[in-house]
């Protein structure tokens, strides 16, 4: 499914976003992308992030192009003057944030021995200070309105390990912490906080190539098959909306059955 005609096909199934203001990091391009996509598509006015300049003023002409309301802010957030760069030109042209998703983040993946200092204060920097930072100046922006939402982009290597997982998944189980921690922090001014965890999300094209390395994951996972950006997306449609405005402090599992399982169908135990 090209996300592209996905955005014309999808209908807003949340009316109560139209108009809201969504900042996406790491929007350029995969999950973020499509993220954007369905967000635009419900409505929102959507703030893209990225750290290549090229990349972001792409996907906002792209979005534009289909009559969303987008701006481009390029920055690295893992520097604290990104941080306050996005939220700068956001607040300049929107004047509020009602909702933050936590994507963009540093899939550097390594056997344990491999993983130098500077790889783990990149990881550190790019995957858990630059989303706290975003989020404490998001609340900062929804405790003067209503409220709002903040979604972290999680994975299922918060749950259960990779083979050569680290540092990434140290990251992010420290994401899914974060989550529960800055739900109960947030709650009593409005703001509700959540996690979505992908599994294996493919995002080099409309469709998987017919080859045997994406047929063989594709068979370890229970419902047979990868996801798409814009499942990932419909799932932060719902946690923005407020059909779940009773759910805080989770971590939502789009991962086609994934983490469900003890052992894959090729290997039962």
């Amino acid at each position: 499914m090209d996300p592209t005609s996905a955005y014309e096909s999808i209908v807003p199934r949340y009316p109560e976003l139209a108009g809201q203001v969504a900042v996406v990091t790491g929007s350029s391009r995969g999950i973020g992308r499509g993220i954007a996509m369905r967000l635009a598509r419900e409505g929102m006015k959507v703030v893209i992030n990225a750290r290549t300049v090229e990349a972001v003023q792409a996907t906002t002409a792209e979005l534009r192009g289909l009559g969303a309301d987008a701006l481009a802010v390029p920055a690295d957030l893992g520097h604290s003057e990104g941080v306050s760069l996005l939220f700068k030109q956001t607040l300049d042209a929107y004047g509020t944030v009602d909702l933050l998703v936590n994507n963009a983040a540093n899939l550097q993946r390594r056997h344990f021995f491999e993983v130098s200092e500077a790889l783990l204060d990149d990881e550190l920097a790019s995957n858990i200070r630059g989303p706290y930072l975003c989020a404490q100046r998001a609340a900062e922006a929804m405790r003067e309105g209503s409220g709002g939402s903040i979604i972290h982009i999680s994975s299922v290597g918060g749950l259960r390990a990779h083979w050569r997982g680290l540092p990434y998944d140290v990251t992010k189980g420290a994401i899914d912490a974060m989550t529960r921690a800055m739900a109960l922090e947030l709650a009593p001014i409005g703001i509700r906080v959540n996690a979505i965890a992908p599994g294996a999300i493919y995002t080099r094209g409309p469709s998987v190539p017919d080859e045997p390395r994406f047929r063989q994951v594709a068979s370890r996972i229970p419902l047979g098959r990868y996801g798409h950006p814009l499942e990932i997306g419909a799932a932060v449609a719902y946690l923005a909306s407020d059909d779940a405005g009773y759910v805080t402090g989770q971590v939502l599992y789009i991962d086609g059955g994934m983490t469900a399982q003890l052992g894959p169908r090729a290997c039962p135990i």
